[in-house]
């Protein structure tokens, strides 16, 4: 792995004693999946941005050169798609969530979290999602840089929920002191996106499990 301004750490990922979630399917490899084109990566115009409710009140940018001053780790997991497919034993090496919300804490009425990706693709998540162990801004996997097709150059990974709250091409996290529907939450997606409850679309939420109306 390259070297990096933080202690490595590795982290087991999202598998339950090795079983798939229940309506899953292992699949070879690794699929491509995602909505519209892949982004062009422009190095002089590329940053990540932490915005919204933060602690002080000031959003934080990073550019793509400093993101290897930030900490590493290593999460081992599972990717589960919402369509019923799984692939399994991904390496990922990144940036946790949680050293993110060290670096830039939220303010205390934060609840939820918007990741922004490119052409304004977003997905929504509580905060003790993204602030799980196995949540990672990833820029490496299996060793390799991350390809375009599946997120050069930072993918924000969820492995315990469902594929589409883990967007490719990163570019902004949002703190949120009130929940909103993302992409394909808005589009008839579960809001929260469990897979080991099967939460795969909306007409399942239960009671308190999306926005208010």
């Amino acid at each position: 792995m390259p070297s990096t301004g933080g202690e490595g750490t590795r982290v087991a990922g999202n598998r339950q004693s090795a079983g798939l979630p229940p309506g899953q399917r292992r699949v070879n490899g690794w699929p491509v999946s995602h909505y519209g084109s892949v982004p062009r990566f422009r190095p002089a115009r590329w940053n990540l941005r932490v915005i919204g409710a933060t602690a002080d009140g000031e959003e934080r940018i990073w550019l793509f050169d400093e993101l290897t001053a930030l900490p590493h780790s290593t999460v081992v997991a599972d990717l589960h798609c919402a369509t019923g497919t799984t692939s399994t034993d991904h390496e990922w090496y990144g940036i946790p969530a949680r050293a993110l919300l060290e670096l830039v804490p939220p303010a205390p009425g934060v609840t939820h979290v918007m990741a922004w990706a490119e052409y304004g693709y977003a997905a929504n998540m509580r905060l003790s999602d993204f602030d799980a162990p196995d949540t990672i801004l990833a820029t490496h996997h299996n060793g390799e840089p991350l390809t375009a097709e599946h997120g050069f150059p930072l993918r924000l990974v969820v492995p315990h929920l469902y594929g589409y709250k883990s967007p490719k091409w990163l570019r902004a996290v949002e703190y949120l002191t009130e929940d909103r529907r993302g992409f394909w939450e808005e589009r008839g997606y579960h809001n929260i996106g469990d897979p080991w409850r099967e939460q795969r679309y909306s007409h399942q939420e239960g009671p308190g499990e999306g926005p208010p109306q």
